[in-house]
């Protein structure tokens, strides 16, 4: 629980420290996995093109890096080297589709992929990845991915509408009007949905009544949205590096300012719920959750697109220009 109401917090510039104070937290907080102290890089996997989207398993710890034309899959062998080959190799049978979204399954034994592409593409991860189905989209580009807590619905986002999809029986339920400009980005948690985008306005959607909710209006544009394991709180990431935290239906809202302008956001919260990661063009931050604490800082040498934590919390993987780097957590 963040239990804060309309405060600002500063992290300033990436090299100073957090300014104080910090968001209280109450004495009957509940006891959560501790967060990592530190990352060891360990590892990178040569995908060779720019892999836009990742994922990493946290049973297998196997990796999948998605871009132009393929996805490969690594073995969690390959995590902790530099030169060695992937698993698999899944090419597409178009050569211009690219995968700019991909997701888990919370079973961890299948994943969703859409993109530059006329479908969803539902994956079956074992014993061999093989394609399940591919869903008939209604759009050219699929730009963000989400799905509910059970993994029943599924949110595609296109520019100017949400496809929202029955995945158990592979139907499409509705195809959802949102503003053209703020379809960038899409999350879902509990009963409602949210969408964001260039017009740099976060928008909240009830899935039963598809209702618009809540509006919000920021000044710079929302480049990632994504929630916390409880899905009481929603994190926006702007253009600007700031994060909105915002309370999915309480009027509480905290924002974290890094003082950057940049043209790569992407924030993953930890499935124990103890810290969340951002990642801010080169550099990668990693909070506590709720107090807010910087516990590691790492940097690329060039911007990452993509990120993601694995289940059991071994495991951050970063995207980047042509390869995916691996950092083990270190506690």
């Amino acid at each position: 629980m963040w239990l804060v109401q309309e405060d600002v917090y500063g992290l300033g510039s990436p090299d100073k420290n957090m300014v104080s104070p910090r968001p209280p937290v109450p004495d009957e907080v509940v006891v959560r996995q501790r967060a990592p102290r530190e990352s060891w890089k360990v590892g990178n996997v040569r995908h060779g093109k720019k892999v836009y989207a990742i994922a990493i398993s946290g049973s297998t710890h196997h990796v999948y890096t998605c871009g132009h034309g393929y996805i490969k899959v690594w073995d969690e062998s390959a995590l902790h080297a530099c030169n060695k080959a992937p698993q698999a190799q899944l090419d597409f049978q178009d050569h211009q589709s690219r995968v700019l979204a991909c997701k888990l399954l919370p079973d961890e034994q299948s994943l969703i992929t859409g993109g530059l592409s006329r479908n969803l593409t539902l994956w079956d991860l074992a014993p061999t990845p093989r394609v399940r189905a591919q869903l008939a989209c209604t759009g050219p580009m699929c730009y963000s991915l989400a799905l509910s807590s059970n993994a029943q619905i599924c949110l595609a986002c296109f520019k100017g509408f949400v496809e929202i999809w029955d995945l158990q029986n592979q139907i499409l339920i509705r195809k959802h009007e949102v503003p053209e400009y703020g379809s960038r980005c899409v999350d879902i948690a509990g009963n409602k949905f949210w969408t964001g985008g260039e017009d740099a306005s976060l928008y909240s959607w009830d899935l039963r009544s598809y209702q618009r909710v809540q509006e919000h209006h920021f000044r710079h544009e929302i480049l990632s949205i994504t929630h916390d394991p409880s899905e009481e709180w929603v994190l926006v990431g702007l253009r600007n590096s700031d994060i909105i935290i915002l309370h999915t239906h309480r009027r509480e809202k905290l924002k974290i300012f890094f003082n950057k302008y940049i043209h790569h956001h992407n924030l993953k919260f930890s499935s124990c719920g103890s810290y969340f990661v951002t990642t801010l063009d080169e550099s990668i931050h990693c909070l506590a959750a709720p107090s807010l604490q910087r516990l590691f800082q790492a940097e690329e040498s060039t911007d990452i697109l993509c990120c993601d934590v694995s289940s059991d919390n071994q495991y951050l993987v970063t995207g980047s220009k042509n390869s995916a780097t691996v950092y083990q957590l270190l506690y």
